[in-house]
C-alpha cells in the first residue's frame, strides 16, 4: 500500500488520527507552532509536531495549521481567534504529553462539549435515508421515485434483460 511507506506510516491511518485528543474551540482560526530542530529544549515541540499535528489537523478541518521551523530561540504556540487577537502558549522544556493536556485545557472544547456534539450529530435523522431503523422502509415511499419492483413491476425498458433481448 503507497501510504504505507515512509517515517512511522501510523501516523497516517483513520485510527491513529481519529484518536486525536485536542479538538479546538469554534473561535481558532490559525493554530502555529514554532519550534527548532535541535536543542534539547525543542525535544518535546518536535516530538508534538511530529506525532500530534496531523490529529490535530484531522480533528479541526477548519483551521489553518502552520508549523515554522528554526525561526525562534524558544518554542512556542500560537493560536489567532477570529476576532482578531491571539494568544501564546510557550512550550519550551515540555514534553508533548504535558502540551498536549495544556493545550486541550487552554484552547481546546471540554469533555461535556464533545459529548454533547457527540450526542447531536447522532440525534439529527438524514430524511433520505431508509431502511429498517429509519423513518422510511423503503426509497418508494418518497414522492418522484421509483414504485417498488415487489409490489408494481418495472417496466420492460427499464429491465436489463429485456434491453439485451431487444439487440
Amino acid at each position: 500500500m503507497p501510504f504505507m511507506k515512509g517515517r512511522e506510516p501510523l501516523r497516517r491511518t483513520l485510527k491513529y488520527l481519529n484518536a486525536g485528543k485536542l479538538v479546538l474551540k469554534e473561535r481558532v482560526r490559525i493554530f502555529s507552532v514554532s519550534y527548532n530542530t535541535y536543542g534539547n529544549h525543542h525535544a518535546g515541540a518536535r516530538d508534538f509536531v511530529f506525532w500530534n499535528i496531523p490529529q490535530i489537523q484531522y480533528r479541526n478541518p477548519n483551521v489553518q495549521v502552520i508549523t515554522l521551523k528554526n525561526m525562534t530561540p524558544s518554542p512556542f504556540v500560537r493560536c489567532f481567534f477570529e476576532d482578531g487577537r491571539d494568544m501564546m502558549v510557550d512550550i519550551d522544556s515540555k514534553s508533548r504529553d504535558e502540551i498536549i493536556e495544556h493545550l486541550i485545557n487552554v484552547v481546546g472544547k471540554t469533555r461535556e462539549e464533545l459529548v454533547a456534539e457527540a450526542r447531536l450529530a447522532e440525534s439529527k435523522d438524514n430524511p433520505a435515508n431508509f431502511g429498517y431503523s429509519c423513518e422510511r422502509h423503503c426509497i418508494c415511499e418518497i414522492a418522484g421515485q421509483t414504485y417498488c419492483p415487489g409490489t408494481v413491476p418495472l417496466p420492460k425498458e427499464m429491465r436489463g434483460k429485456f434491453k439485451f433481448e431487444q439487440k
